[in-house]
């Protein structure tokens, strides 16, 4: 019966949309780790509503406008977090509220697209198209491309910026390359599980990841699988007992963590530390 499930041409688009994103998500969730910018991928996921916004009120595709703002986002906060006069967490608070609030204001100008905007909120995987999977597989070849090409140097430059720039990496670049990535992954992820759970499924993979592993690649490995587990699992869960898929996709996750957390803290209950 379960395999039955996937036989819906819809539910196969959803699949493999999810697994996309998923796979995003979940190899883009290292370096928010290891850089510590959960509070941006949250942050720009939150502009995106002055994006989607502006698209719905203009005719414009909400996507686009949605990716061009998260993108100018994303570079405005590496500008003022790099120009040393406002920390980042004040830069992402004033940038992405002020969006945000703009987002809210436009929504007040026309009550006929607000069904629409709910979709955009909350996501809506299972309605799916082939142009938007096209779309997500566009996305995905880029972000997982440039990821592929600069991985040891976005490795070096997280681990140590300036050593990283005194032996002539372009550390600023591959940082702002990053935030791009990360605006690219959260409009991808609003498909799936909508803008407002989009940065969870760029913090929590990796988060599950530390649990489990003792390495980069270890945690790598374990973010991807948790990843399209979620995806597989929320899918099912969300057809047979009539759930909201991201959220379904999103709760997939947080179980994943509480157990890989307590699995964590059983193997350290049960390690018998070595003798001197």
């Amino acid at each position: 019966m379960w395999a039955d499930l996937w036989a819906f041409d819809f539910l196969q688009r959803a699949l493999v949309a999810g697994c996309l994103v998923s796979l995003l998500c979940s190899v883009l969730s290292l370096f928010v780790l290891l850089k510590r910018m959960a509070f941006v991928g949250i942050g720009i996921s939150h502009a995106a509503l002055g994006g989607v916004s502006i698209g719905l009120l203009t005719g414009l595709n909400p996507m686009l406008s949605a990716l061009v703002v998260c993108i100018g986002t994303a570079l405005g906060i590496g500008a003022i977090s790099r120009g040393g006069r406002l920390a980042t967490d004040m830069a992402i608070g004033i940038l992405t509220t002020g969006l945000m609030a703009l987002g809210v204001v436009l929504v007040g100008f026309s009550d006929t697209y607000q069904g629409d905007l709910f979709s955009y909120l909350f996501g809506n995987i299972l309605a799916v198209s082939s142009g938007q999977l096209m779309g997500l597989a566009v996305a995905a070849v880029l972000v997982l491309g440039f990821i592929w090409l600069f991985f040891k140097e976005l490795l070096f430059a997280t681990f140590d910026e300036e050593v990283a720039q005194v032996t002539g990496l372009p550390a600023r670049a591959l940082d702002y390359g990053l935030l791009v990535a990360m605006a690219i992954t959260v409009v991808s992820a609003i498909a799936v599980v909508g803008l407002v759970l989009a940065s969870a499924m760029l913090v929590i993979p990796a988060a599950i990841g530390t649990q489990l592993a003792r390495n980069w690649r270890g945690v790598l490995l374990v973010s991807i699988l948790s990843g399209l587990l979620a995806v597989v699992a929320g899918l099912s869960l969300s057809y047979y007992w009539d759930l909201a898929s991201g959220g379904a996709i999103v709760l997939m996750l947080v179980a994943q963590f509480f157990v890989a957390l307590v699995w964590r803290g059983i193997t350290r209950l049960t390690t018998v530390p070595l003798l001197p």
